[in-house]
């Protein structure tokens, strides 16, 4: 909806401005203008994250987790305000990997959740996490329900986003590659 409705509030915003010249009307919808404008601007990169989403929602089924193990900073790889999770190694059970939910408008919520000195209610929504993916490449992350996703690109990195793949099976890097991780080339490593 958003995609279709932002966009046509935009331009329907910007034609009443540029044909009505009314001037108290132009000062009621200067603040709506541009608000929509920022709104369908956004929408191209709502598209590729909604396009990954899914890409990775069709190679990985949920799995739940109650109380999995996180915090806030503290860990390699996490600033003093980046929120984490730790998830169980598809291939080591016992060895758990950290992902971590870099400073962005999506993490404020698990980040007011999973943070320090916050009432017992807030907590006990994030008490029971959904998780799609491989803690190795790239996740979503999901409120019961599901609510308030948020994919998670594991690190390290390179330099051109592609993912270090921790020594995982064949099989486990062909469904990365299904999900649309980006993973080094598998004739180049050989080479």
């Amino acid at each position: 909806m958003g995609q279709i409705l932002w966009p046509a509030a935009w331009l329907g915003l910007l034609a009443w401005y540029v044909i009505v010249s009314i001037s108290w009307t132009l000062w009621l919808f200067f603040v709506p203008l541009l608000y929509s404008f920022y709104r369908a601007f956004l929408q191209p990169a709502y598209i590729s994250w909604a396009f990954h989403t899914r890409r990775l929602l069709r190679a990985y089924p949920w799995q739940v987790f109650e109380e999995p193990e996180s915090g806030i900073g503290k860990i390699p790889g996490a600033t003093d305000g980046d929120v984490w999770l730790s998830f169980p190694n598809p291939e080591r059970v016992d060895e758990k990997l950290p992902m971590i939910l870099k400073s962005h408008i999506r993490s404020m919520w698990w980040r007011r959740r999973l943070g320090r000195g916050h009432t017992s209610v807030k907590t006990a929504q994030a008490r029971e996490v959904w998780f799609a993916g491989d803690p190795r490449f790239a996740a979503v992350v999901a409120a019961p329900g599901p609510r308030h996703f948020y994919v998670v690109q594991q690190r390290p990195m390179n330099k051109r986003g592609v993912a270090d793949p921790h020594g995982a099976s064949p099989a486990a890097l062909e469904r990365a590659r299904r999900a649309g991780v980006r993973l080094p080339d598998p004739s180049s490593a050989t080479s």
